[in-house]
C-alpha cells in the first residue's frame, strides 16, 4: 500500500493506492461510500490490485475532514456518516475525482487507461464521472440520488455498467423507473436489477450483505472492466 497525493485548485488530498503484480497496468478509481476510506473501500481497493490494476481509492470528504475513517456498526456512526453526506460538496467532489484521474495517469506503470467504480455516494459519483470525465469505463453500485441527475445521461461517452437493488431504501421504485427510462436504451450503458435485495447488497459484513447477487454483480464488474480496460 502507498498513498497518492492528489492537487487541486481548493488543495490537495491523499488517495489509498493498492497496486498490481504487474505493471504497467490500468487505473482503477473506488469510490467511498459516506463511511470515508475505511477499511471495506480499502479491501475492495486491495481486492482490484489482485485483479491486475492499479487501485486507487480517494479521500473524497478532505474538504469536510481529512482522513474519515469509520464504519457503519453503530447508530453513532451512522449519524455521523449521514452528517458528512449533508455536508458533502457533489460537484466538488466530481473535480477531484478527476483529479485523481489525472494524477493516476501520471503514475509510474500506469497504462493511460483510467476506470471507476462506486458505491452509495460513490455510485452516485460514478455516473456523474461518466457524465463530466474522461475516464474510460464506469461501474455504479446503488447510487442515491443518480435519478435527479438523468438529464445529463446524454453526456456518457464511454461504457457505464450500473447495479440496483430491487428493493432499496434510498432508490424507490419510482427512482429506479427515472433511471431505466433515461439509461435502459442508451447505447453505452448496461443496467442490472437485483431483486429483492436492499441498499448496500455488496457491502461485505453489511446487514443487507448478499453473497450471491454480490458475486454476480462484482462478476459482471469485473467482465466489464476487463473488456474496456484491457
Amino acid at each position: 500500500m502507498t498513498k497518492l497525493n492528489v492537487t487541486t485548485p481548493d488543495g490537495s488530498f491523499d488517495a489509498y493506492v493498492a497496486m498490481p503484480a504487474i505493471l504497467p497496468a490500468p487505473v482503477v478509481v473506488v469510490l467511498q461510500e459516506i463511511f470515508g476510506v475505511n477499511a471495506v473501500m480499502r479491501d475492495i481497493a486491495d481486492d482490484y490490485a489482485k485483479q491486475g490494476y492499479i487501485a486507487i481509492c480517494p479521500d473524497l470528504f478532505w474538504r469536510i475532514e481529512p482522513g474519515i475513517d469509520i464504519t457503519d456498526k453503530t447508530e453513532a456512526e451512522w449519524k455521523q456518516a449521514f452528517g458528512y453526506y449533508q455536508s458533502f460538496n457533489v460537484d466538488k467532489g466530481v473535480e477531484d475525482i478527476a483529479a485523481t484521474m489525472k494524477a493516476a495517469r501520471s503514475l509510474e506503470g500506469a497504462n493511460g487507461k483510467v476506470g471507476v467504480v462506486g458505491f452509495c455516494l460513490g455510485g452516485l459519483l460514478t455516473f456523474l464521472s461518466a457524465t463530466r470525465t474522461d475516464g474510460d469505463a464506469f461501474a455504479a453500485y446503488y447510487g442515491g440520488g443518480m435519478n435527479n441527475y438523468m438529464n445529463e445521461a446524454d453526456n456518457i461517452k464511454n461504457p457505464l455498467i450500473v447495479h440496483l437493488a430491487g428493493n432499496d431504501e434510498f432508490i424507490p421504485t419510482e427512482a429506479q423507473d427515472v433511471i431505466k427510462e433515461a439509461l435502459g436504451d442508451h447505447d453505452l450503458t448496461e443496467l442490472h436489477f437485483y431483486p429483492g435485495r436492499d441498499h448496500a447488497f455488496a457491502r461485505k459484513g453489511g446487514a443487507h450483505y448478499d453473497k450471491t447477487d454480490a458475486d454476480t454483480a462484482n462478476a459482471r464488474t469485473a467482465e466489464f472492466f476487463e473488456a474496456n480496460l484491457a
